[in-house]
């Protein structure tokens, strides 16, 4: 099956035979879809908490905290490229020497026209025209079409500010006077309101390697800056998707694909990847969210409010957990307490009929616990909180995207339309058991529920596999709880174009 040159380049990249093999059997044996059998909503496995319950649970988070590691894990390994599209489409298809205005009109030019429209109000203009001036003297004199085509230009190649070969989170999204601040720096300001515990922030980005210095380089020109202005002192490490997670590319027959030098070809398996990356760090309760989802300082305090509400929840029902356990393991069981374990897992972890048995219970209760913000449906690309049933008939609560879904089924469709909320990325795990030890995040994943895609190398078709995503089958094993946050706290930026919302923009 593998030639002597495959292996050696399997070994080089620190995979071994049989990993390769399970993916090949993967690739031939095909990822089921998920079996959707409802959305989650607020009267069905989404908890809703009133304003009083909400200051409950930041009560509960304020008095615990002190008590416990707190720990923020970002991913941050994406670089800005495609932030960027539309703008590299236009530096590929407009002469500057054509009419700007009817350029823009085209109707597949809309986010163009919303861009130069609105140039002034992004973060990083003033300096991209500063740099422009300096090259050309004259520049103000250029007609519009250029002036446009040379201020794209400028941001985005590697003559100028280099834009697109730059972390998105070391890219400038918002302005406070004249200050550029990067959602890096955001992430640091925000950690300071609710992930820090005795003066001191911890928190965990992964980055691709080849950026580590930059984020390293701008933490050290803004440590004291945000310290002086938040009192609080920041611990910072950074680690890599690695290699060891990587997958083989196959053909559209499912044979290992060598490109024209005989070289097989190892692809990222996506953020199902950072599971490695979150099993290696340890902390009572880590914030996860991503590099791009945070706001301008002016709504902080309502950010960091909901995250402490998600905290709070989660250390209530941890606690929970851990006293049903204890009591449990304990010589005297009596019926009445097996009663009031399977009514909590019912009513807070939604799982239903279990056994009115110990193992049973302590086989559900004893696993890594997440509480999960869900925010209202937009239309937004991604994945939802459902209800679905695995292949053994077990129903539970899982985060899932569209492409896990069997969208020509009529039926899944239907459900899936009916979805009210979806998913922003905003979770709050506890990852250590009732003894303080921290589970193996890696024993709770669901290896069928990673995904498989069609793509191209040097114009030959390849299949891809990709992990379980993160916070989709990595987490498919563990206690889910989804909570209503409110809209404001799904800001990401997708397209530089969503640097013109509100709050990015700061006043």
């Amino acid at each position: 099956m593998f030639t002597e040159k495959n292996i050696n380049q399997i070994t080089a990249h620190g995979l071994t035979k049989e990993k390769v093999k399970a993916q090949l059997q993967i690739f031939k044996d095909g990822i089921p879809y998920v079996n959707v059998v409802a959305p989650a909503s607020a009267d069905n496995g989404i908890a809703v908490f009133s304003e009083d319950e909400q200051q409950y649970f930041v009560t509960v988070f304020e008095e615990e905290k002190t008590k416990l590691d707190l720990l923020k894990f970002v991913p941050a390994s994406g670089a800005a490229t495609r932030m960027f599209k539309f703008l590299h489409n236009f530096l590929d298809s407009y002469k500057p020497e054509e009419d700007i205005g009817a350029f823009l009109e085209k109707a597949e030019n809309k986010n163009l026209k919303i861009f130069f429209n609105s140039i002034e109000k992004f973060a990083f203009s003033a300096l991209v025209f500063q740099k422009l001036e300096e090259k050309f003297p004259d520049f103000q004199s250029f007609k519009k079409g250029k002036q446009y085509f040379l201020f794209v230009k400028e941001l985005l190649h590697e003559s100028g500010l280099n834009f697109s070969n730059t972390p998105k989170g070391l890219v400038p999204f918002h302005k406070y006077e004249n200050q550029l601040v990067t959602a890096f720096e955001e992430q640091l300001f925000e950690a300071a309101f609710y992930a820090t515990s005795n003066g001191t922030a911890y928190l965990h980005f992964t980055v691709s390697e080849n950026h580590e210095q930059k984020f390293k380089d701008k933490f050290a020109a803004v440590q004291q800056s945000i310290k002086n202005k938040t009192g609080v002192r920041f611990k910072i490490d950074y680690s890599f998707q690695k290699r060891t997670t990587d997958t083989v590319a196959v053909t559209p027959n499912n044979n290992l694909f060598v490109d024209e030098n005989g070289n097989l070809i190892f692809r990222p398996s996506g953020h199902g990847a950072l599971l490695e990356n979150l099993n290696d760090v340890d902390a009572d309760v880590i914030f996860i969210k991503n590099i791009d989802n945070v706001v301008s300082k002016n709504y902080i305090e309502t950010i960091a409010f909901q995250k402490k509400v998600l905290a709070g929840k989660l250390i209530s029902v941890q606690q929970q957990i851990f006293s049903f356990i204890k009591a449990l393991r304990a010589s005297n069981i009596s019926e009445e307490l097996l009663q009031r374990a399977t009514n909590f897992i019912s009513e807070e972890l939604k799982i239903k009929n279990i056994a009115l048995q110990k193992d049973a219970i302590l086989n559900v209760l004893d696993r890594p616990l997440r509480v999960c913000g869900v925010v209202e449906n937009t239309g937004a690309p991604g994945g939802g909180p459902f209800l679905i049933k695995d292949k053994d008939g077990n129903l539970s609560y899982q985060i899932v995207e569209m492409s896990q879904i069997n969208a020509s089924n009529f039926e899944q469709k239907a459900l899936v339309e009916k979805a009210t909320h979806f998913n922003p990325v905003d979770l709050v795990c506890g990852v250590r058991n009732y003894k303080g030890e921290k589970f193996d995040l890696l024993k709770y994943s669901d290896p069928e529920t990673g995904f498989i895609s069609e793509k191209s190398h040097h114009g030959k078709p390849i299949k891809a596999l990709e992990m379980p995503g993160l916070w989709n089958g990595a987490m498919a094993h563990w206690n889910t709880i989804f909570v209503e946050v409110p809209l404001i706290t799904f800001n990401p930026v997708k397209t530089v174009n969503d640097l013109l919302n509100d709050v990015h923009q700061p006043t």
